[in-house]
């Protein structure tokens, strides 16, 4: 099987400004987390060989996550930073669960539309056994939509 999803999105805003939503860390912590969860860093250091360790929360309290209760924790290394144009990082999650030990890259690309226009590309590779590719893909359409609606209104 694939262990590979993409997504990609137009968004309304200059490359600058949506790469700066992947630099700063009460952004991510808004728009990363999918819809029905909540976000947060713990430490973050965005540069390249630096890391950030964020643990994402489902709001419905019945939901078990990979880490312990409802939460699913997880750290990333920044392998790559191109200003404005890519960053590539390493991510694994914190579980006991063997079928979550792979770790992930995760690419992002930014492409100009237009001036004030941004194409969003996320590419995950390497996805672990227990994260089934199709959910990868749903919860990063959904971040997505929070990063859109996040840099339109700045």
């Amino acid at each position: 099987m694939d262990r590979t999803s993409t997504n990609s999105k137009i968004i309304h805003a200059d490359r600058k400004t949506v790469y700066h939503a992947f630099a700063d860390k009460k952004a991510l912590e808004y728009w990363l987390a999918p819809n029905g969860m909540t976000g947060k860093i713990h430490d973050f250091d965005f540069t390249v060989n630096g890391k950030y360790e964020m643990s994402l929360f489902y709001k419905d309290s019945a939901t078990t996550g990979k880490t312990s209760g409802n939460e699913d924790r997880f750290s990333a290394r920044f392998k790559e930073i191109i200003p404005n144009e890519r960053i590539v990082q390493a991510i694994s999650f914190q579980s006991d669960d063997t079928a979550f030990k792979e770790e992930m890259t995760m690419e992002v690309r930014l492409e100009t539309i237009d001036k004030n226009t941004t194409k969003v590309t996320i590419i995950f590779r390497n996805i672990p056994e227990g994260i089934d590719p199709s959910d990868n893909e749903d919860g990063t359409e959904q971040s997505l939509e929070k990063l859109a609606d996040y840099v339109t209104r700045r």
